[in-house]
């Protein structure tokens, strides 16, 4: 085997560091919903760490909305392994900085994020059973395919329903799945919800 110039070892050991360096800064970039991994970069004020505002006036609402939404979620569908971290966005200025747009919220791999319309207790809740649902699942342990593949009538179904979310009738296919969760729910039971949901 022919050996390898030593200068051509030390380029690719200089390229490979300078990529492994770039990659939070591409990830910042390119995957905006990364950037709650640093919240702070954007002029949020994290108070505590798990709750994130650009609007630090409005932190003690956030506090209460994440905390009430945490135990109802965790007496209702399941105690968390981690409390995620949220950022609470009173701006839609803010909510864009992590690259989402007309949405109330949303739940990433790296935390949830609440846009202005989110501040309500029933979004905060579907937000966190999306969280644990990843959780129980195995997003985490077994990469993002396994939680793909769960049935999207459960994974949203199961949000809507068990958040109370108090619309009687939400837009379609939403509402289906709402119906077809609830159906299913009924069936399996709080004791089983989670054994019966890795079976979907």
């Amino acid at each position: 085997m022919r050996n390898i110039p030593r200068d051509v070892i030390t380029i690719c050991v200089r390229v490979t560091f300078m990529l492994l360096l770039l990659a939070p800064l591409a990830a910042w970039a390119l995957y905006k919903p990364s950037r709650l991994v640093a919240p702070q970069w954007l002029g949020l004020v994290c108070v505590p760490d798990t709750v994130c505002v650009d609007d630090a006036d409005r932190a003690g609402e956030a506090v209460t909305l994440y905390e009430g939404a945490l135990a109802f979620v965790q007496a209702n569908a399941g105690q968390l392994e981690r409390r995620p971290r949220a950022a609470f966005c009173a701006t839609e200025s803010c909510f864009a900085a992590f690259g989402l747009d007309r949405s109330t919220a949303h739940t990433t791999l790296f935390g949830i994020i609440v846009g202005p319309r989110g501040w309500e207790p029933h979004y905060v809740r579907h937000e966190l059973i999306h969280h644990l649902q990843m959780e129980r699942l195995g997003f985490w342990k077994l990469g993002p395919i396994r939680r793909w593949r769960a049935p999207e009538w459960f994974l949203e179904g199961m949000a809507y329903a068990l958040s109370e979310d108090p619309r009687p009738a939400l837009p379609e296919p939403y509402q289906t799945h709402r119906l077809r969760f609830e159906e299913w729910y009924s069936s399996v039971g709080k004791e089983r919800l989670w054994a019966a949901a890795r079976d979907l």
